[in-house]
């Protein structure tokens, strides 16, 4: 266990993919306060833990106890992502987390790919 300590803020963070997931829990989120939080990793591992660390965002924001806007940004389409967008809708609103989605695109050489804008 990581030793007790004050939160730490930043603007951004980005969630670790793949088998690192798995230690995003509840603590990350009371202890790495951040503006935005990308969720990246559009692999079959990350689909498994998903849900779970979506869960430990709310948990863990609900433990900040002042009111700050916290923007989350998935990089990938899920059913995993809509399901819990959609059964968590109103305590997302209670807790200032909003799910940034986006119809846009970026062509870069010979590829196509989702993409949103982000401003500080």
């Amino acid at each position: 266990a990581a030793p007790q300590g004050p939160p730490v803020y930043v603007d951004l963070a980005y969630l670790p993919g793949s088998w690192s997931a798995r230690t995003v829990d509840e603590e990350f989120f009371r202890r790495i306060r951040s503006l935005c939080y990308v969720v990246s990793g559009d692999d079959h591992l990350k689909e498994g833990v998903l849900r779970p660390l979506l869960d430990a965002l709310l948990a863990g924001k609900h433990q900040w106890g002042i009111d700050i806007q916290v923007t989350l940004i998935p990089t990938f389409d899920s059913a995993v992502m809509h399901e819990w967008y959609q059964e968590t809708h109103e305590r997302q609103q209670e807790l200032g987390i909003t799910v940034l989605g986006s119809n846009s695109t970026v062509a870069m050489q010979d590829e196509t790919f989702p993409a949103c804008k982000v401003e500080f």
